[in-house]
């Protein structure tokens, strides 16, 4: 699928990455050009979809559905400026859904209110909307936000186009700009969250991946609300967006957040930078402004990883120490860049985001540090990492090139909710220092234990575990540990380990909070692994992957509430050992969705496997509505 493909120049080029065999691949391009499209088709124009607007009767589902579950739930008054509104609408879904979820937030069934949207919407005709018209539409939805949630969208701005944007992340840079107010029993970043959460609700920001509690991880912008978010910012001086300097002279006056897109070019020096608040830089342009100039900068984004630099000329990106109201930095391709030594002046700093191997030395002495994320590894920490009180999330504490007494300083760090630990067999590792350390962890939510060249040491133990520990990764630990059955808040567990039996599977089995289970193996012990009935409560989510294939089993009861089940299938040989199919997946009962990735060396071993699961899947009772994706390697 190559979605929005805006010329015929592009499809040339990416054409040529296709082989032309007449074997029945198939190829779907999206576009809102025509011309586009019949490149595409190679003249074949029956090829050619136009997408229609929805019927009125699909207009009127999902209309209705959006306030009131279904049409027969809508008061009677209300249906004919109903009416009147979808005719404005002109069958296109985003407009529906952003009237209809602007309807629904305010919770007001009075007829007089919805004529005022109904007129708010001026002379917009239902058909053939234009841009401009479609932009007065959503507008509407944006001119009821609060004052408060108006900022917050806009400053989904300050990402590029089709971007995957995290939750964590978008809620820390609303906090660093100052946007979210503090309220008496709450922190900023549980109020953010809920700021979130009503751009989400008021489909202004489309969920992308979401969790099992259905909660919105990564978010993306429909481009016709980023269009709309672009011109806002423009005409209130929100954010300038520096692509063409033709084409933004007159915008440069003073900018407040600037997204810097610039490749090859310099903005000219009479460009007021001191009010600047954000600045962007995702496209890796290396001729940014002296950061001397940036006076009140708050947030400092720079992506450089795919710049191409002299090891002579990197980057010079030491004058951030002297930026002191920075409260995020966030930097990757800090191979690129020569960072500052010390930033102890910069005391608002809440977050800081870097992949480079080495750390300013003075970091400790940031009172108001929350946030430390090194994505390099081997991780260099500093010594006096304890006193770094206030820290909440740690990416990575590397116990491999870490002194004893900092090991010991990880146990200071009683506010952390969020640890990445890089461990392994080690003479200069004291496993009982690791273990007293994590142990005073009391507020720890997510842990990620990581291994890289040997197995993680079974002296590693969370016993007590921290209470409030609800997801927990390992990857590459001998066998399950027996201290997991006492995580009873565990939710989500990740693990590798070398060796699985049925006792293993029994310890896992009675976590009475898992939902998300992904388990991977090196080799079984025994010739099939049974999930018995009542294991796995209210697991919703199973991902297993192994390396000697053994039987799975699913007995009568077993988890009752899967939805999503995801597992490998070794073809080599099928003929051999057809054995090797899952059995039971007729007692998945709440199955949605299942994923198999079939490894084969010939397309017969490929076709018998592929019919053998599909067999199985068919015995379910529900298969007609699970969803099946099948991948063959």
């Amino acid at each position: 699928i190559i979605d929005d493909l805006w010329d015929v120049s592009a499809w040339n080029i990416i054409k040529c990455a296709f082989p032309e065999n007449n074997l029945g691949s198939r190829l779907i391009v999206t576009t809102r050009i025509k011309t586009v499209a019949g490149a595409c088709c190679f003249g074949y124009h029956e090829h050619i979809l136009e997408m229609k607007p929805l019927s009125e009767e699909d207009s009127r589902k999902l209309f209705f559905g959006r306030i009131f579950c279904s049409e027969e739930a809508c008061p009677g008054q209300l249906r004919d400026v109903s009416v009147e509104i979808l005719k404005k609408c002109g069958g296109l879904p985003l407009a529906i859904i952003c009237i209809s979820s602007l309807l629904a937030s305010e919770r007001s069934y009075q007829k007089e209110r919805w004529k005022h949207v109904l007129n708010s919407l001026g002379s917009v005709s239902g058909t053939n909307l234009t841009l401009e018209a479609m932009r007065q539409i959503l507008n509407l939805s944006y001119k009821n936000l609060p004052h408060h949630l108006k900022t917050c969208f806009l400053y989904l701005g300050m990402f590029l186009e089709d971007s995957e944007i995290y939750r964590h992340e978008l809620v820390s840079l609303w906090v660093s700009e100052g946007f979210v107010s503090k309220a008496h029993g709450q922190n900023q970043k549980q109020i953010a969250i809920s700021y979130f959460n009503e751009l989400v609700n008021m489909s202004l920001i489309q969920p992308a991946q979401v969790d099992m509690h259905g909660s919105v991880l990564t978010c993306k912008v429909h481009d016709m609300l980023l269009d709309l978010i672009l011109y806002k910012s423009a005409e209130e001086n929100f954010i300038t967006v520096v692509d063409n300097l033709e084409a933004i002279t007159g915008q440069l006056q003073k900018p407040r957040r600037m997204l810097f897109n610039l490749d090859g070019a310099t903005l000219p020096r009479d460009v007021n930078m001191s009010q600047v608040r954000s600045f962007a830089n995702w496209r890796g342009s290396t001729n940014i402004p002296s950061l001397a100039e940036f006076k009140y900068l708050r947030v400092f984004i720079a992506d450089f990883s795919s710049s191409s630099v002299d090891d002579n000329r990197k980057i010079d990106l030491t004058g951030l120490c002297k930026l002191y109201q920075l409260r995020h930095i966030q930097i990757e391709g800090c191979d690129n860049c020569q960072l500052p030594t010390q930033i102890r002046g910069l005391q608002k700093l809440e977050t800081f985001d870097i992949d480079g191997s080495c750390i300013p030395m003075d970091i400790f002495h940031l009172p108001c540090l929350l946030s430390l994320h090194i994505f390099h590894l081997p991780c260099l920490l500093p010594e006096g990492i304890g006193k770094m009180k206030y820290l909440q999330r740690l990416r990575w504490f590397d116990t491999l090139h870490t002194s004893i007494d900092s090991i010991k300083g990880l146990g200071e760090l009683t506010n952390l909710r969020l640890l990445y630990l890089r461990t392994g067999f080690s003479e200069d590792v004291d496993m009982d220092v690791l273990n007293s350390s994590l142990a005073k962890l009391c507020n720890l939510e997510s842990l990620n234990v990581f291994s890289p060249d040997s197995w993680i040491p079974e002296a590693l133990t969370l016993s007590p575990p921290p209470p409030n520990l609800m997801g927990l990764s390992m990857m590459r630990i001998s066998r399950v540990p027996n201290w997991i059955e006492e995580l009873h808040n565990l939710q989500s567990l990740h693990i590798t380990v070398d060796k699985l039996n049925n006792d293993d599977v029994g310890i896992l089995a009675g976590l009475p909070a898992l939902m998300d289970l992904e388990l991977t193996f090196s080799r079984a012990l025994e010739e099939t692994i049974v999930i018995y009935g009542t294991a796995f409560a209210i697991l919703k989510r199973f991902v297993v992957y192994w390396t000697i294939m053994p039987q799975l089993t699913f007995e009568a009861g077993a988890m009752p509430k899967l939805q999503s089940l995801s597992l490998p299938l070794n073809a080599r040989g099928w003929k051999k050992d057809e054995s090797a199919t899952p059995t039971g997946i007729e007692h998945l009962l709440a199955l949605e969705r299942i994923s198999v990735g079939i490894g084969s060396d010939t397309e017969s071993e490929q076709r018998s496997a592929e019919s053998a699961i599909r067999s199985a899947i068919n015995m379910h009772p529900g298969h007609a509505h699970i969803k099946i994706d099948i991948q063959c390697y």
